[in-house]
């Protein structure tokens, strides 16, 4: 009888997510951080790390492309650390392809409210607030208010329109407008917000976006579009991130 020989191709390379994540300091970096943006010394604070070793993860994971810093809209000594979303997802896609898994994403989980605060709610947080209530079907009570608010910008609503969702109705609101009920999780998507009145903000879980405020930026019109398609997508990718937390964790509101 002639036996039959299974030949099977050689194993891929490692990818290199692999060969990043397998540090157990990396990976509590990245498990932080895939929380919250964080400045060095609350990192060190709640893995009770050293600065030295945290700052030298930082590095090899900001060289990586998987950490990025933005200088804060308060004070520009200040530096956020923010993973990365789509780069990570890119890199575990990859150790998928690698060893032909496919991928299917929890589902979301009803609860709420949450609510997106920044300075004037005139954009970032409006656009959050939009992006969670499309993203979860509606199944989340989304929220967004301002420290001082104002009145929502043009073009949030028109880069909006071009992802297909209106929020030209929406309108500003001040943090006594949202007082109740009380939120589940507060997401702070300014760093001006988060470093004023951080401690005001009470919730079960309070988390913060450094997005960089594309109010400020300056150019041309077409300029200014592109900071805010760039917030815009930005956004949406932080909140998918959130519902996909939302489904594997509880949140005590008692």
């Amino acid at each position: 009888m002639t036996g039959i020989n299974h030949h099977h191709p050689s194993a891929p390379p490692m990818p290199e997510a692999l060969r990043l994540l397998s540090d157990e300091t990396r990976w509590r970096l990245i498990g932080e951080l895939r929380w919250s943006d964080r400045q060095v010394g609350e990192l060190c604070e709640r893995l009770d790390l050293p600065q030295n070793l945290v700052s030298y993860h930082l590095g090899i994971l900001r060289q990586a492309r998987l950490v990025r810093t933005h200088r804060s809209d308060a004070d520009g000594r200040v530096l956020y650390y923010a993973l990365d979303l789509a780069a990570l997802q890119q890199q575990w896609q990859s150790v998928g392809s690698a060893l032909a898994l496919g991928h299917t994403a929890p589902p979301a989980v009803i609860i709420g409210p949450v609510l997106f605060v920044c300075t004037h709610n005139s954009a970032r947080s409006q656009i959050a607030e939009a992006w969670l209530r499309h993203l979860s079907g509606g199944r989340v009570i989304a929220r967004s208010a301002g420290t001082f608010p104002a009145t929502v910008q043009p073009l949030a609503v028109q880069v909006m329109a071009e992802a297909g969702i209106d929020i030209g109705y929406q309108q500003a609101k001040g943090l006594a407008d949202v007082a109740a009920p009380a939120p589940a999780i507060v997401v702070t998507v300014c760093d001006l917000a988060r470093e004023e009145c951080a401690a005001t903000l009470q919730a079960p879980l309070r988390l913060h976006w450094s997005i960089p405020d594309p109010v400020t930026a300056s150019g041309d019109e077409s300029e200014r579009l592109a900071a805010f398609r760039a917030a815009r997508d930005e956004l949406r990718m932080r909140v998918a991130g959130l519902l996909d937390l939302l489904s594997v964790v509880s949140i005590n509101t008692n």
